[in-house]
């Protein structure tokens, strides 16, 4: 992770919602391991990687992986209600959940919104000169 992504919040905290997932799927039931649980732990690392990749590159390219994040993170959301639906989690740990997935969103809203308006802005700049 670069600099600039460690001092980020959306980095930060995402790296926080994962550190508290990771241990809270070790107790959903063995017989769904590789299925519900692998592919939510998979949903909330792709979430990950591409906010890591969408800070390596810039303008369509971020956009794109921003996207791919924004995807991601609502995969995430529907992973977990179904495992606080099954019972796997209790209400107090899915609305732990819904309010870090939430805060998420909002900073990758920020993050989304921000370079859509720079990408505007230098295709603005690009038809002037």
């Amino acid at each position: 992770m670069t600099s600039s992504a460690a001092e980020m919040p959306l980095f930060t905290k995402t790296y926080d919602f994962l550190t508290w997932l990771v241990p809270l799927t070790n107790h959903f039931p063995k017989v769904h391991r590789h299925t519900i649980t692998r592919r939510l732990l998979e949903a909330a690392l792709d979430f990950q990687e591409s906010l890591l990749e969408a800070n390596s590159v810039r303008g369509q390219a971020r956009l794109h992986c921003l996207e791919e994040a924004d995807a991601a993170l609502s995969r995430v959301r529907t992973y977990l209600r179904m495992a606080h639906q099954w019972r796997w989690i209790n209400d107090g740990q899915y609305e732990h959940a819904g309010r870090k997935v939430a805060e998420l969103g909002r900073l990758l809203g920020g993050w989304q919104k921000t370079t859509r308006q720079q990408a505007a802005g230098q295709a603005a700049h690009a038809g002037i000169g």
